[in-house]
């Protein structure tokens, strides 16, 4: 499968999907992180509810635990569509009484900004935002 992004045309991505984010793949041996204090994190924001400093940490501690830089925004991804699952989302609906879907995703997606924890960020979006918040569908 060859990825439309222009991260991947930047790194030269062929149909083999090869690039520095290969290896955040299970397959290749990558061990998504379940980010549980970001779960909470992300849903406390999405219902404009205050956070409090201990879930931030434990957020902040999992994310920047997570050694590859390229796997951050992948699990983070991963992590939201679990929750997806989970909560039954369905396109542009509430994933809970008072949290859309797009806003939970744009949430997420700012996790390493929040926590200042470093991402890569080739395709020009939004820095410390992960780049999938431009592509996927809400």
């Amino acid at each position: 499968m060859l990825v439309a992004t222009p991260m991947a045309a930047e790194y030269g991505a062929g149909s083999d999907n090869s690039g520095p984010w290969m290896w955040c793949d299970p397959a290749m041996g990558h061990r998504v992180s379940p980010l549980t204090g970001c779960r909470e994190m992300v849903k406390l924001q999405c219902v404009g509810s205050q956070v409090p400093e201990a879930v931030l940490r434990d957020c902040c501690q999992q994310l920047a635990g997570i050694i590859n830089d390229w796997c951050r925004c992948h699990d983070l991804g991963s992590m939201l569509d679990s929750m997806y699952q989970e909560l039954g989302a369905r396109e542009g609906s509430e994933v809970f009484p008072g949290c859309r879907k797009e806003v939970m995703k744009l949430t997420a997606a700012s996790v390493p900004e929040v926590c200042k924890v470093p991402i890569p960020n080739p395709s020009g979006y939004k820095a410390g935002v992960c780049y999938w918040a431009a592509y996927l569908d809400a």
